[in-house]
C-alpha cells in the first residue's frame, strides 16, 4: 500500500493520471484529509508556495524549514507534527514539481483566498525568506512574482519590503553598521 500511495503522490497509476494537474497537492490533501476539504486544499496550497519561495535560491535551510513548521502550524491551526508532515511534502512537491505547478497552484490559491489571506501569505514568504538574516535575489524575485500574481497591491507590497529592508539583496549592508552602534 504506501508504493501506492507514493505512485500516487508522484502522480502515476490510479486516479493520478485522470488529474495530473493536482499530483503536487494530493499528498498534502490526503495529510490533512482530517480538515474540511477546502480548508486542508487552503493549507496544502499555502505550505506549497513557502516551499517556493523557500527553495527559489535551489536549497532549503533548517532554519527555513523550521519557520515554515511554525508558520504552517500557526495559520492552519495544526499540531507541530502535523506541520511537520505537511511543510516536509509541500518541500518534496516543489522541488519534484516545481516550475510546472508553481503558477497553477498559485492562481489557485489567489482564487480561492481573500486579499488579506493573500497579503498574510506574502508577509510569511518574507519571513520565511529572511530566516537566514539575508533575502536572496532569487527569492526576492519569487516573492514577487507570487505577490504579482495575488495581485497585492504596491503600497502593501512595499510596506513588506520596507519592514525586511535588512534583509534585501544590496540592502544588507546597510544593516550591520546600526547593530554595531
Amino acid at each position: 500500500m504506501p508504493f501506492n500511495a507514493l505512485r500516487a503522490w508522484l502522480g502515476f497509476g490510479g486516479d493520478a493520471a485522470a488529474e495530473p494537474d493536482h499530483a503536487p497537492l494530493r499528498a498534502l490533501v490526503d495529510t490533512l484529509e482530517h480538515l474540511e476539504p477546502e480548508r486542508a486544499k487552503f493549507l496544502a496550497r499555502f505550505a506549497y508556495v513557502l516551499g517556493r519561495v523557500a527553495h527559489a535560491d535551489r536549497h532549503i535551510s533548517a532554519e527555513e524549514t523550521r519557520a515554515m513548521e511554525a508558520i504552517v502550524a500557526e495559520e492552519g491551526g495544526l499540531s507541530a507534527d502535523q506541520a511537520i508532515v505537511v511543510v516536509g511534502l509541500a518541500k518534496s512537491s516543489n522541488m519534484l514539481f516545481g516550475n510546472t505547478a508553481d503558477f497553477q497552484v498559485a492562481q489557485e490559491f489567489a482564487d480561492s483566498a481573500t486579499y488579506e489571506q493573500r497579503l498574510a501569505l506574502v508577509r510569511c514568504l518574507f519571513r520565511v525568506a529572511s530566516t537566514d538574516a539575508a533575502i536572496s535575489m532569487a527569492e526576492e524575485a519569487e516573492i514577487h512574482r507570487v505577490a504579482n500574481q495575488f495581485k497585492i497591491e504596491r503600497q502593501d507590497l512595499t510596506s513588506l519590503r520596507v519592514a525586511h529592508a535588512g534583509y534585501l539583496p544590496g540592502l544588507t549592508a546597510r544593516k550591520a553598521p546600526e547593530a554595531a552602534s
